[in-house]
């Protein structure tokens, strides 16, 4: 079958009908406005280049933000130009033949007019014409049947929704700045591709090992039924053999417990995670028991940070700043023997008037010394879950202006799209050659020679 390829004479038709468009006074000269320019890619493939004179021609009566970029700019008639052309071509190539000639063989499938058809793009909504044959085998790629909205639109309505935006307030914007008329249902179906996206995202298959894995909960409001309640987003990250970090994961359960933090190792365990090293979790009660049913082989490292602040959510102001330091004493020891001293000390001190905090301390004892066993640039990598907290701090600033989501699945869209935006700016974990040469040494087989 025949393709056509645009001439030089195209080029300069299209030209010059934008041109037309816009009432432009100034005539387009062939030989001025085109000298040298290619009818197309050349054989090693290099995009088309325009001349200045080309553009000269182009931007000739256009000189405002407006009459360029605006609704009826001439971005967008060259846009409705470019398709109206591509589309005809689709038909030229389907058919066989060019327009005006007649059908080979005689008798045959034929062009049956150009129905005007209006799609939503980044820039606004366009006007076009969507060539049809008479045998309805016609089916054009570029701009598709039935469909409405063109490249750049859906990715400008995900954009606004990942930054915290309600539908009705992506609808107030895109009439706004564009000037049309989008349903809440539209908008809607737009972001629920988002939701697709997601559920395949939270069942890929996961690397066999992490050396390290962080886990905490996020604390989102959503409405159930008349009410609106507390549910917890759980989720992991892990730490790769090559010191990246991944999120594992997201799954909501009403209240943050053991028990379904067990569910969530299983979910880690049937996609593919067969060993991790260390968790690294918060002082919740039967955590560790989850831990120990699902990866008897891993340690488990209370988050510092965690415990500190547990630990001084009840001491008066006046006291505050002192048995901090005194605490840091504890954490900061050359090794665990030296942190058992210092605890000793601190419950001398602190006892009677804060008896709780040293009680705490050795309850959670075996799961707060583990990183003590490694030297300061390997104890940052595996102390505290920063990495998780500072992931919640960028997705609270998204959700906080929602107030509460009116489904799990529009808490899990949003969340996933904070996710997927905050990935982009996390680095390769600090010390990390360090750290992985450290854990080499002291779990051996666990980690593959070909890892360091």
């Amino acid at each position: 079958m025949p393709t056509r390829t645009h001439s030089r004479i195209d080029q300069e038709e299209d030209v010059q009908s934008v041109c037309q468009e816009r009432s432009d006074p100034r005539t387009v000269e062939r030989r001025e406005v085109f000298p040298g320019l290619p009818g197309g890619p050349d054989l090693e493939g290099e995009p088309l280049e325009l001349t200045d004179e080309l553009l000269d021609a182009l931007l000739a009566g256009a000189r405002t933000a407006q009459e360029i970029a605006g609704p009826d700019g001439l971005l967008g008639q060259l846009t409705r130009r470019l398709l109206n052309r591509a589309l005809e071509t689709e038909l030229t190539e389907h058919l066989g033949y060019e327009a005006g000639q007649a059908p080979p063989g005689g008798a045959g499938n034929a062009r049956n007019g150009k129905p005007g058809k209006t799609i939503l793009t980044d820039q606004g909504p366009l006007r076009i014409r969507s060539p049809r044959d008479r045998n309805g085998t016609f089916a054009p790629q570029l701009v598709k049947k039935r469909q409405t909205r063109w490249v750049g639109f859906d990715e400008k309505v995900i954009s606004l929704y990942a930054r915290g935006l309600t539908v009705r307030e992506i609808q107030g914007h895109l009439a706004e700045i564009y000037g049309t008329e989008v349903s809440p249902d539209l908008i809607s179906k737009i972001t629920d591709t988002v939701l697709a996206d997601a559920k395949s995202w939270q069942n890929r298959p996961l690397e066999r090992l992490y050396p390290i894995v962080y886990l905490d909960a996020l604390i989102v409001k959503i409405r159930d039924g008349h009410a609106v309640r507390n549910h917890a987003c759980y989720v992991a990250i892990g730490v790769n053999l090559d010191g990246e970090r991944d999120v594992l994961g997201l799954w909501f359960q009403q209240t943050e417990g053991a028990k379904f933090w067990l569910h969530v190792l299983t979910d880690l365990k049937h996609r593919g995670v067969a060993d991790v090293l260390f968790f690294c979790v918060d002082g919740l009660t039967g955590f560790v028991e989850a831990i120990e049913a699902t990866f008897p082989t891993a340690t488990v490292q209370t988050c510092l940070v965690h415990q500190v602040r547990s630990s001084l959510r009840f001491v008066s102001y006046k006291d505050r700043k002192t048995l901090a330091a005194d605490l840091r004493r504890i954490y900061t020891a050359v090794d665990a023997d030296h942190a058992a001293e210092e605890l000793t000390a601190f419950a001398e001190k602190w006892d009677s008037r804060y008896p709780m905090i040293s009680a705490s301390w050795l309850e959670h004892w075996e799961q707060i010394t583990p990183f003590l066993a490694y030297p300061q640039d390997v104890r940052r990598v595996i102390y505290t879950t920063n990495s998780i907290e500072a992931l919640h701090r960028q997705t609270r600033k998204i959700i906080k202006t929602r107030g509460h989501f009116p489904t799990e699945d529009a808490a899990r869209k949003l969340i996933y799209l904070a996710i997927t935006k905050a990935e982009t700016r996390w680095k390769r974990v600090f010390h990390w050659p360090a750290a992985l040469a450290a854990f080499k040494i002291e779990f051996g087989d666990r980690i593959p020679d070909n890892a360091i």
